[in-house]
């Protein structure tokens, strides 16, 4: 069973489903067959990269609220993380554009990282405070996941992986995606937002049950060791 994820690197949201979805994953029985990939989401891809701003500042002049009011509302996000697990320091977000970060995602997407990529690109922006539209930054991040700085770099000065990057976001248009995080499941089941722990353990229930009626395998009844021949020979 497959599950598609479209999702932002600078979304709150988005890294609070993802624990979300790995807590109904772990009390998932058929977990080990279960297939997640993340799709590129870019919420404000016209965004110009500004480290001497942080992402409260940025709302507070791009909303038109005080700081109070963005103090307020951020707060209720950051409890929310809290309690999932999450450090949040919201007051050290670096303003950056995500287009080159989702391009170190598929890069690490092609030897199987993608997953260890996203999660530590989620870290670097709302714990670490890191600036994830720097090169050098990028190029750390990718390497302490066991990627090749060479590559990495390569890639970033290049337009590697652009192309990636908008199909997926066509893609999102064309499945109707409006908001992120948006997991489909077996592309027959959608969640949208971080919701509920019920509303993740009951939609992966559905879909694995779709799943097995259109997937049917042998079920196996195994016995001790002493009633087969094992592969190599021993009986």
């Amino acid at each position: 069973m497959k599950i598609e994820i479209w999702s932002d690197v600078v979304c709150p949201f988005c890294y609070i489903g993802k624990r979300k979805l790995e807590k109904a994953l772990d009390k998932f029985p058929h977990k080990d067959q279960v297939e997640i990939e993340w799709k590129s989401f870019q919420l404000n891809p016209d965004l110009k990269s500004d480290p001497s701003l942080n992402s409260l500042e940025y709302l507070s002049k791009s909303k038109g609220w005080s700081m109070a009011q963005t103090l307020q509302i951020t707060e209720q996000v950051v409890d929310m993380a809290k309690s999932e697990g999450l450090d949040f320091h919201m007051e050290k977000t670096v303003v950056a554009n995500t287009k080159n970060a989702h391009r170190l995602i598929h890069l690490a997407k092609k030897t199987g990282k993608g997953e260890a990529m996203k999660e530590r690109l989620l870290k670097a922006y709302f714990t670490d405070g890191s600036n994830v539209d720097d090169f050098d930054t990028l190029v750390g991040l990718g390497t302490e996941i066991g990627l090749e700085g060479s590559e990495i770099k390569e890639m970033l000065n290049s337009e590697q992986y652009s192309e990636d990057v908008e199909k997926d976001i066509y893609e999102s248009r064309l499945i109707g995606v409006q908001g992120v995080p948006f997991f489909v499941l077996d592309r027959k089941y959608g969640i949208s937002g971080a919701q509920q722990d019920q509303v993740f353990d009951q939609t992966i229930e559905k879909a694995w049950d779709e799943f097995k009626k259109e997937n049917p395998a042998i079920e196996i009844v195994r016995g001790n060791s002493e009633e087969s021949c094992e592969i190599g020979g021993d009986c």
